[in-house]
């Protein structure tokens, strides 16, 4: 039976390992275990038979926004219902600090317009295109979807991007 866990410092190296494959593909972004480290506390792992079988993480940005990232399960894993668990534990910490819009990027948003997310324009989550795909290697080029669940924070709306996303690319 899956079940899910808030993560400790010893499950790094595990998260790293499931992390790994799908960073080698270009599916995730690639994360150094060092980087895992001083994040751990944003991880959520799953769990089958006392074995971490997957993987993800909420950054916060702030009670306007917060995202899930790094949802990763083992292959022998998936259809076990763990993404949909890890991606549920993830809704509830985003519900118990108050958050009111949760956004992912995503390559299979059928899986998450089930949990009740919509396609948005990433141009309206200038948050998450400043503090991730500024690093990302497909900025120019990127195939994912973003994602939103509740209302897209009006503090920072497309016309703020537009005036930031210029000054990402001077920085790519």
């Amino acid at each position: 039976m899956v079940r899910t866990r808030k993560a400790f410092l010893p499950d790094v190296e595990r998260i790293h390992a499931i992390i790994q494959p799908y960073s080698e593909v270009g599916t995730l972004l690639p994360r150094t275990l060092s980087e895992l480290s001083e994040n751990v506390r944003d991880f959520v792992v799953a769990e089958d038979d006392g074995q971490i079988i997957g993987c993800g993480a909420l950054h916060l940005y702030g009670m306007h926004l917060a995202e899930i990232r790094t949802i990763a399960v083992v292959p022998a894993a998936k259809g076990s219902g763990a993404g949909r668990k890890l991606v549920e534990a993830l809704l509830d910490e985003a519900e118990h600090h108050r958050v009111t819009c949760v956004c992912l990027f995503t390559r299979i948003p059928d899986f998450f317009s089930h949990m009740g997310f919509a396609t948005a324009p990433r141009e309206e989550l200038p948050d998450k295109i400043y503090k991730d795909c500024v690093h990302c290697p497909n900025l120019h080029a990127c195939d994912e979807i973003a994602m939103v669940r509740g209302t897209i924070p009006q503090n920072m709306g497309p016309r703020d991007a537009q005036i930031l996303i210029p000054l990402v690319r001077l920085e790519a």
